[in-house]
């Protein structure tokens, strides 16, 4: 008997000492490594960087973490409901441990060994989320337990529903469930149905394994899951779990969706804040207001692309993007598939696709998300060229080609391509300089360079309304004759010869300032410009905010040789639109913290202030009434005839061999800019001109963006007079000696020989007169071509 009660003893005494080495080793090696909970307590969630335009839309965001921080008081009772129901349905009950839960966790790990069954409570997640691993061992289980029980002496239940709900990781860079809401589906919380808030309850167990844009099977799954548990807690009915469980989910395709396609805008946003705030940019939930207007952004870029795309189509089908060897065994061909098309982003309707096999009549492809797709008929017509028995061998469509397909139909699609040829569109408040539009290419996701900003590129005519004004400046009036005829200058040549051509090879004889600018006539603006001298026209520029560095010091000047910027070209417009004074593009009008206070405002400077004038208000009105006959009757005529307006001004611009088509332009108080080219300086084609590439983009976003503006009138200013039929400053009145360049006034016999203005409009495909074919194209160190007379 005193030898068991010994053996008692002894087994009683080892299992005290095993409890008290057990309690030591925790007091001293689980306890003082406990950190403190000051994270929870005083929590910064960190709240990426949004940017928005003036209305209110969202259209960009940066930050690691995709959050929105919901208050618990204003996150629907469903969406609670469905969290704990799947998560911890005893969590207002318990004190940061469910002993219920444990045991059965306690008795799965027995069974299963270590780590195969979970006690986790929401307070614990919240533990680990904040300062722990998933590592699946004891001591990090046991400082999970002793975290909980500091967090749930230190807060209510319901302040720690909210961390959760706010923290936790959901897929898709989305941190907490509002963040989530609006990644899966585009909405708020209190918008979802109990299906989609159902869906987004069961992320959190395993955000991967759940995520129904990528895995929609396991999603659908881990949903019916959790509604089950919401019917049998009783918080919703039988019909409404039936109704559930039926609805098909609509699941974003993309992660982040924006209100508006303004990638290039939101950059440019994010450069400023991340000047001023570095790292924190992305961390402490600033929002940045840009004057961008969200619907004219929307008609711009669908603009660009429409045009673009069109350009493309017209010049014919280049071949495959790539072409991989389709192995022959299924699963080795479906994994090179998906690994040639994760290297081709999609774009905006421009799908990927790899050809499984291709004849005259039909071709099958494979799209990344592994469906066949066949093309026919009217599908087919673009790349008929690729399939036809004398193809190329770089344009032949045959199994292994990387093509491009985009949807026709509901069920049709046709092979297609990414455009080579880039574009750009910016559009200004012509009076304050604000920022309406821009689109700095034709893909973002494709090129991140931004052509409206950093893009220096020959004006080609473009440049020419600003000589025509320095003329007006030194007394010439849009009535002065210029000589239309062949102009041979010895010596301008690097010593040799320089004879400037119209494009057409026409010449007119005796024709006006006006009508040599509508019609982009080179001879007469290089005579024009030779009369002015290199020296002050160039000088003049400035006053346009050109830099004068990047413009040469000849004769080429007035053929647009020089290099600038979309922007540029946008504020030096304005000027003609505005009666005269310079603006300062500007884009953003507000910055604010993450609790809305204000970091930064700028004000819509006030219009028409004398201080920023620098045109005379005489020669803005007559230089706009140039531009307005360009629009009427020459090289844009297409404009007023489309638009419908008395308003509308503006010039085209179409560079030696077609390297860059332009045009700049204005109306009801808006100025803009469209450019097209290729990055790498090539030609566009030779029946391609600025009326062809860049007036239908201007036009296209005219069609919407002028629709809600009134028509500006523009009242004649005091100063100027009628002479022979058109205007000219008072001063400079009965000076005859201005009223003609490179003309004999005796040769005249009075009669006016110019062409007359009612003249027939030159049509779209018609050239401008804008080239200037004897000269050879260098390239400066920044990459903008430039032409000089041939050596």
């Amino acid at each position: 008997m005193k030898k068991q009660q010994g053996f008692i003893f002894f087994i009683l005494a080892a299992i005290v000492l095993v409890i008290a080495g057990v309690a030591a080793w925790f007091l001293m090696a689980i306890v003082p490594k406990v950190p403190s909970i000051d994270a929870v307590t005083d929590y910064k969630p960190k709240i990426p960087l949004r940017i928005y335009t003036a209305d209110k839309v969202l259209i960009g965001e940066f930050g690691e973490e995709h959050r929105d921080f919901v208050p618990i008081a204003q996150i629907p009772p469903m969406m609670k409901q469905a969290v704990l129901a799947i998560e911890d349905a005893r969590f207002y009950e318990h004190k940061g441990i469910d002993w219920t839960g444990a045991a059965r966790a306690l008795l799965s790990n027995v069974r299963g060994g270590f780590g195969s069954g979970g006690a986790s409570t929401i307070t614990m997640q919240v533990a680990r989320n904040f300062f722990l691993s998933r590592e699946k061992v004891l001591s990090r289980k046991l400082n999970e337990v002793m975290l909980a029980k500091k967090i749930e002496d230190a807060l209510t239940k319901d302040q720690i529903l909210e961390l959760y709900m706010n923290q936790i990781y959901l897929g898709q860079r989305s941190y907490g469930f509002a963040s989530a809401a609006r990644s899966y589906f585009g909405k708020k919380l209190d918008q979802l149905t109990i299906a989609e808030t159902a869906m987004l309850a069961g992320l959190p167990q395993n955000p991967a394994r759940h995520n129904p844009a990528v895995n929609p099977k396991r999603a659908k799954l881990r949903q019916e899951q959790v509604l089950r548990r919401l019917r049998d807690l009783g918080h919703i009915s039988e019909a409404q779990y039936a109704q559930a469980v039926a609805e098909p989910m609509r699941v974003h395709a993309r992660p982040q969706e924006f209100g508006a396609h303004a990638q290039y805008v939101a950059e440019l946003a994010r450069q400023v804040v991340f000047a001023q705030y570095a790292e924190e940019s992305y961390t402490r939930g600033i929002r940045v207001y840009t004057t961008i207007d969200s619907k004219a952004q929307e008609a711009a870029y669908a603009s660009v692309r429409r045009n673009v795309l069109a350009y493309d189509s017209r010049h014919g089908y280049r071949g495959p993007e790539a072409r991989i060897e389709l192995p022959e065994n299924d699963e080795e061909r479906e994994e090179a598939i998906v690994e040639a098309l994760q290297k081709r982003p999609s774009s905006d309707g421009l799908e990927p696709a790899v050809v499984l096999s291709a004849s005259g009549k039909s071709v099958k492809v494979e799209t990344i998300d592994g469906d066949t797709i066949t093309i026919s008929g009217a599908g087919l017509k673009f790349a008929a060229a690729g399939l036809s028995d004398k193809a190329k061998e770089t344009q032949r469509i045959r199994p292994g080609a990387v093509v491009r397909i985009t949807r026709l139909g509901k069920d049709t699609w046709s092979i297609s391509q990414v455009p080579q040829v880039a574009a750009a569109f910016v559009a200004l408040d012509a009076n304050t300089g604000a920022y309406q539009a821009l689109v700095g290419g034709f893909d973002y996701n494709l090129q991140k360079f931004n052509h409206v900003t950093q893009a220096w590129r020959q004006p080609g005519s473009a440049i020419k309304p600003f000589v025509y004004s320095a003329a007006l400046a030194r007394g010439y009036s849009p009535g002065t004759l210029i000589l239309d005829e062949p102009l041979d200058m010895p010596g301008e040549n690097a010593g040799a010869t320089w004879s400037p051509q119209n494009d057409d090879g026409k010449f007119d004889g005796p024709i006006t300032m006006r009508y040599s600018l509508a019609h982009s006539k080179n001879v007469p603006t290089v005579r024009l410009l030779r009369a002015l001298e290199v020296g002050y026209t160039r000088d003049y520029l400035g006053k346009f905010g050109f830099d004068l560095a990047r413009h040469p010091q000849n004769l080429t000047l007035a053929l647009g040789t020089g290099a600038v910027t979309p922007l540029q070209m946008a504020g030096a417009y304005a000027v003609f639109a505005n009666g005269g004074y310079a603006v300062k593009p500007y884009l953003i009008s507000k910055i604010e913290d993450g609790n809305g206070s204000a970091l930064f405002e700028e004000k819509a400077p006030a219009a028409n202030q004398e201080s920023a004038r620098v045109l005379d208000a005489r020669n803005a009105w007559v230089s706009d009434s140039m531009l307005r006959d360009v629009t009427r009757y020459g090289t844009g005529a297409a404009a007023s005839k489309r638009l419908g307006r008395a308003d509308i001004a503006g010039k085209t611009g179409t560079t030696s061999d077609a390297f860059d088509g332009w045009f700049a332009g204005y109306g009801g108080g808006l100025v803009a800019v469209a450019w097209m080219g290729y990055d790498d300086p090539r030609s566009l084609g030779g029946k391609e001109f600025g009326a062809t590439l860049a007036l239908p983009i201007w036009l296209d976003y005219m069609d919407v963006a002028l629709a809600r503006r009134p028509v500006v009138e523009r009242p004649e200013p005091e100063g100027i007079l009628r002479e022979n039929d058109d205007w000219v400053y008072t001063e400079f009145a009965e000076m005859p000696q201005l009223r003609a360049i490179d003309i004999d006034p005796a040769t005249l016999g009075g009669t006016g020989a110019e062409p007359t203005l009612d003249a027939e409009p030159i049509t779209d495909d018609e050239p401008e007169g804008d080239a200037h074919p004897r000269a050879d194209t260098v390239v400066t160190p920044e990459g903008a071509p430039v032409f000089v007379p041939k050596q």
